[in-house]
């Protein structure tokens, strides 16, 4: 019985994969063209919905070249975002002009994690690329969620993946968390772990898949707890023993759950919505009922204004990714640059 339930995704999935697999094919063959810009380009996606650390990874890469003086601008689609110009600038490198309405919430914690570093906003990553090569003279670009946005031609692809999530089932969407059939690891250049290891049956998968490609492997690590309404920072520390309420629009808000239980809080009370959900006031209202102290996620916190959540106390969780063998990486990436 069971079975025959999953019949109707099991279809839904193969279809989705067949034209993933497809429209790749078609860029790679020429029979739709792609675009090569003057500046280089990094792509970095992952395979499973959800992200799997690919935006810190992506903001990482971005902070991490232009410290070593590059002209980095940072690319995004701004998904869940109002529709509106073809490109919008979200951040000059110097002031943040855009907000998570019209420029979408993860584009704006890649403004806040990327000082100095240009984030512009459109669907066509080509059209995007061209206006930071003209408006902000880069010479090279980092796509966020670029792996399968295959109009702009890459000279590196970066695919990360969660070490806890790993491959999930295995399937596609909608039957399972995968975007693309995982044999298109072969196309990746650079395969991140991000808070691994890689689970027991996903490991060799992978392997097998990617052989060729470079390996790193990074942690996220809780920084600082500050108040939505702006203040002074506490160390994430300061949770240990208290009775918090979860509230996130997250694709696995689990996994937020187990970061904060890991610094030594007690989840009370929980509120969470679909990924990218865009917040109202009435989603917040009573929160000071139902615990004493509310954390959020850097994520959420740009679409929630503080005077929506009353006389609640809401606090912010920044986290920071690690990458181990750091230098290494860095210097990895450069050389496939030049």
């Amino acid at each position: 019985m069971q079975a025959a339930a999953l019949l109707p995704l099991t279809g839904c999935a193969w279809l989705y994969g067949a034209a993933a697999l497809l429209r790749r094919g078609l860029y790679r063959s020429g029979a739709l063209r792609s675009v090569r810009l003057s500046g280089r380009v990094v792509s970095v996606g992952s395979l499973a919905g959800g992200g799997a650390g690919r935006l810190p990874t992506a903001a990482w890469i971005a902070a991490e070249l232009h410290r070593r003086g590059h002209k980095v601008v940072l690319v995004s689609r701004g998904t869940a975002r109002r529709r509106g110009e073809p490109v919008l600038v979200v951040s000059d490198g110097r002031f943040v002009h855009g907000c998570a309405e019209s420029a979408g919430d993860e584009p704006m914690v890649l403004a806040a994690r990327t000082p100095g570093v240009p984030v512009l906003v459109g669907r066509d990553p080509a059209l995007v690329g061209l206006r930071a090569l003209s408006a902000f003279g880069a010479d090279l670009l980092v796509v966020d969620d670029g792996f399968r946005q295959h109009r702009l031609q890459r000279d590196v692809d970066v695919v990360t993946l969660d070490g806890e999530f790993g491959l999930g089932n295995g399937r596609l969407l909608p039957r399972g968390p995968l975007r693309e059939p995982i044999g298109v690891l072969r196309h990746a250049d650079a395969v991140g772990v991000v808070d691994g290891p890689l689970p027991e049956a996903d490991a060799p998968r992978v392997d097998r898949c990617a052989p060729q490609a470079y390996r790193f492997a990074a942690k996220r690590r809780p920084r600082a707890l500050r108040p939505l309404a702006g203040g002074r920072a506490s160390p994430p520390g300061a949770l240990a023993g208290k009775e918090v309420g979860l509230l996130a629009a997250l694709a696995r808000p689990a996994s937020f759950r187990r970061t904060l239980a890991s610094l030594g809080a007690r989840v009370v009370a929980q509120r969470t919505f679909r990924d990218h959900h865009r917040y109202r006031e009435r989603d917040l209202r009573g929160l000071a009922r139902e615990a004493p102290l509310w954390v959020t996620t850097e994520k959420d916190a740009v679409k929630i204004p503080p005077s929506w959540v009353g006389r609640a106390e809401v606090r912010v969780l920044s986290i920071d990714l690690e990458i181990e063998q750091a230098q290494h990486f860095a210097e990895w990436l450069e050389s496939r640059l030049r």
